[in-house]
């Protein structure tokens, strides 16, 4: 084999899709851990992607894990290495440095994984966050409520897809809140051995929320865009759409940009690709979190839409070294809009009905449902409960958001109380 392979840290079916369209047959590696392939049931996926040479079984979310591949596999000669997972981002870039290839950094990408180091860190170069602390029981954090009056926020320090995240009321909240976020399970994401769990209480700030995504070659901001979020109402904040690029003035457009470069300057960023949180509370950014990976959520494919670029080909580049063969858009020529389904309730699905006449509405791009009759619908605690989504394209963001809310309006999913 010729060609000098890509590395890819866990197997993310739309991106192995992604990578088939600029890539050679044989020419992507993919690493995942042994028990998430085994529960995923991921090596005939591999096998079927003529795009993929190999699916490398290895513990990569342990300490050292990273240095430990390299030592195994000195001659692999990648041409890039790069996460399309939170927990895989601290052991890409830690191979990508082996390997003598570009990356966001080791030390950063350490830092960004972890919610509370990253609190210290922004802090120290003057980014606001929400008074935050680290605890270890429900007394901590009634210590916590008792000293800052108001609604607070219970989330873990170290998971993904807003999993555990609880907004707390009044003290009354929370044992049941602990219990609920200390015995979550991410099933097959995660291997059988589990994830260390540590838990953060903050002050709620109150305001839109905003997520900014910036692809960067050594700090460089090469592409940045604005994505505007909606929240399902409740105690739990997981994500109801998004809007690319959001609908805001100028000025709190370029704020939001200037405060996430001012970010990832603090933690040392080099090259790769940036999705940062905030919440605008009385004007000013509050930091929510930020990832060094791909934002979730079919942030990607918005961005394609909106702003007629091919992003996952032009990160790909730069981790390969290459440079950009055109300057991306400073500006979207129209907007895109995503919108998720939950049915509101828990039980088991009777009957899923519009959808097809859903993708038929004006601005409709896509819709589905991913619960079919028979089907479990849970409790909505984290963006892995939401069943189904519309993904629309307009002029106007106001219009590409009205285009997938009555997307799913149409679509009807009937459920009846779970037996028990």
């Amino acid at each position: 084999m010729t060609e000098r392979p890509v590395i890819m840290v866990g197997f993310v079916p739309v991106a192995v899709t992604s990578l088939a369209e600029f890539q050679p047959e044989g020419s992507v590696i993919v690493v995942d851990e042994p028990d998430v392939i085994r529960k995923r049931e991921l090596r005939p996926k591999a096998d079927e992607a003529a795009v993929v040479r190999e699916l490398i079984a290895w513990e990569y979310q342990l300490e050292g894990a990273a240095d430990a591949f390299y030592n195994a596999h000195p001659d692999l000669d990648p041409v890039a290495v790069a996460p399309l997972q939170e927990y895989a981002t601290p052991f890409a870039a830690r191979l990508a440095e082996r390997y003598g290839l570009p990356t966001g950094g080791y030390g950063a990408l350490r830092i960004l994984r972890d919610k509370a180091l990253l609190r210290k860190v922004s802090a120290s170069a003057g980014i606001l966050n929400p008074e935050s602390v680290e605890v270890t029981s429900p007394d901590e954090v009634r210590a916590f409520m008792a000293a800052h009056p108001g609604p607070a926020v219970l989330k873990p320090a170290n998971r993904q897809a807003a999993l555990g995240t609880r907004i707390l009321a009044s003290a009354d909240e929370i044992d049941e809140a602990w219990a609920e976020t200390t015995a979550m399970d991410e099933g097959v994401m995660v291997p059988d051995r589990g994830i260390e769990l540590r838990m953060l209480v903050e002050r709620c700030v109150r305001g839109r929320e905003y997520s900014v995504e910036l692809l960067l070659e050594r700090g460089r901001v090469l592409f940045g865009n604005v994505t505007g979020k909606d929240l399902y109402p409740g105690t739990r904040p997981v994500e109801l759409g998004h809007l690319v690029p959001a609908d805001i003035p100028g000025e709190l457009d370029a704020l939001l940009r200037s405060e996430t470069e001012r970010l990832l300057r603090s933690v040392g960023f080099g090259t790769g690709i940036a999705h940062c949180e905030w919440i605008v509370e009385d004007g000013r950014p509050y930091l929510v979190e930020c990832a060094g990976r791909f934002p979730g959520d079919g942030i990607v494919d918005l961005i394609d839409r909106a702003y007629r670029i091919d992003l996952v080909r032009a990160f790909w580049t730069l981790m390969k070294g290459e440079p950009l063969p055109v300057q991306l858009p400073a500006k979207a020529p129209g907007a895109a809009a995503i919108r998720f389904l939950h049915t509101g309730e828990a039980g088991v699905v009777e009957s899923v009905a519009g959808v097809e006449e859903a993708r038929e509405l004006p601005g409709v791009q896509l819709c589905s449902v991913t619960a079919e009759p028979g089907a479990e619908v849970r409790e909505l605690r984290s963006s892995w409960d939401r069943i189904g989504s519309a993904v629309t394209e307009a002029a106007t963001g106001a219009e590409a958001h009205a285009a997938a809310v009555r997307a799913l309006e149409t679509v009807e999913v009937k459920v009846r109380p779970a037996r028990g």
